[in-house]
């Protein structure tokens, strides 16, 4: 069937639109209920099944008609973010990284502390005795959650004082994502790995009701809240699936092929090579869409999907993504690239 050109703009607003909203619901491992909540009713709103897994995640069923070769789509809204690990004699709080938070680029950053029974407080991550006109070695210093510490915007000057407005080790600390939408077309935030995925699969789901499509296919998505520490993929497969895909962040940089405005396909990461039929299917998916994509070897990644596979479930995996730059640091995608990997998806599923 013949498209215009323009015929996937509605989608791709809608997926940055509802991507914006996502960034703003702050979701680090482990606090994710709030996130995941607002997944399962987004995709209830457009009028498929959705509910929560054991875990935490959102399971979904987008309908078709063979149930015995199912494709299994795998994205999660689980985030990088910390935890309190201690409270400093001076009031300050110790921070431990939840997944590959990296205090390098979070120096500096807002940060909101969610506490489990007397709401939530602002602050600021800095490096320890921050003030340069103070500090000689300030430029000499490694950024680490050791030599970083969260100063609260609230009056205390000791750990008693901390504890008096509820705060204590184990409550989480949220990165403030800083999510901007350029009038280029680009979008810039932390975290964009992967709840820029999760707004590609709702616009995905939305293309599906629109245009009354089912699948020939059964087809489900997985909303991860685990992945950033490694086990988010490895439960909730339904009965019948023989492949999945996870549609996670793609990787831009150095030695690379792919940008922000194309979506990548994914051979090989850290994991080993991906399903050869699979990454084939996918590229000539994308050439009969018109899609603008790349090929690339990952050399420091993981994917959901892995984590399926190592828990015993036998399936031809898959990964793919919008091009985003700077992971796990302030990412930067662009609407072409969650065009992109939309067309890739509604070539390679119808």
């Amino acid at each position: 069937m013949a498209r215009k050109k323009n015929d996937f703009k509605v989608y791709t607003d809608f997926i940055m639109e509802k991507s914006k909203e996502l960034l703003s619901i702050d979701s680090p491992t482990g606090y994710t209920d709030d996130a995941a909540a607002w997944v399962k009713k987004e995709f209830e709103a457009l009028g498929f099944k959705a509910s929560f897994t054991g875990k935490g995640g959102v399971l979904v069923e987008l309908g078709g008609k063979d149930k015995k070769n199912g494709l299994f789509l795998e994205a999660h809204t689980d985030t990088l973010g910390g935890m309190v690990s201690s409270i400093k004699g001076t009031g300050r709080l110790v921070v431990t990284p939840l997944g590959g938070m990296n205090a390098n680029n979070a120096e500096t950053e807002n940060v909101r502390i969610v506490t489990k029974f007397d709401g939530d407080y602002e602050g600021t991550f800095q490096l320890v005795n921050a003030s340069i006109h103070v500090n000689g070695d300030y430029n000499d210093i490694k950024r680490t959650f050791d030599t970083c510490e969260v100063v609260l915007d609230e009056d205390v000057n000791s750990k008693e004082d901390v504890e008096k407005l509820g705060i204590s080790v184990g409550d989480i600390v949220c990165f403030d994502p800083c999510t901007r939408i350029t009038k280029s077309g680009y979008i810039k935030s932390r975290f964009l790995d992967d709840k820029f995925s999760v707004g590609i699969l709702l616009g995905y789901a939305k293309y599906l009701k629109d245009n009354k499509i089912t699948p020939k296919r059964a087809v489900y998505v997985h909303v991860t809240v685990f992945e950033e520490v490694g086990h988010g993929g490895c439960a909730s497969v339904p009965e019948g699936v023989t492949e999945a895909i996870s549609v996670d962040m793609g990787c831009v940089g150095e030695g690379l092929t792919c940008t922000e405005r194309q979506v990548s396909i994914c051979s090989k990461d850290s994991g080993g090579p991906y399903a050869y039929s699979v990454v084939k299917g996918l590229i000539e998916a994308a050439k009969k869409m018109g899609a603008d994509y790349a090929v690339d070897v990952y050399p420091h990644y993981g994917s959901d999907v892995e984590a399926t596979l190592r828990a015993g479930f036998d399936v031809k995996h898959g990964l793919i993504g919008a091009g985003v730059y700077a992971s796990h640091g302030y990412e930067r995608s662009h609407r072409d690239g969650a065009e992109n990997t939309l067309k890739l998806l509604v070539g390679y599923i119808d």
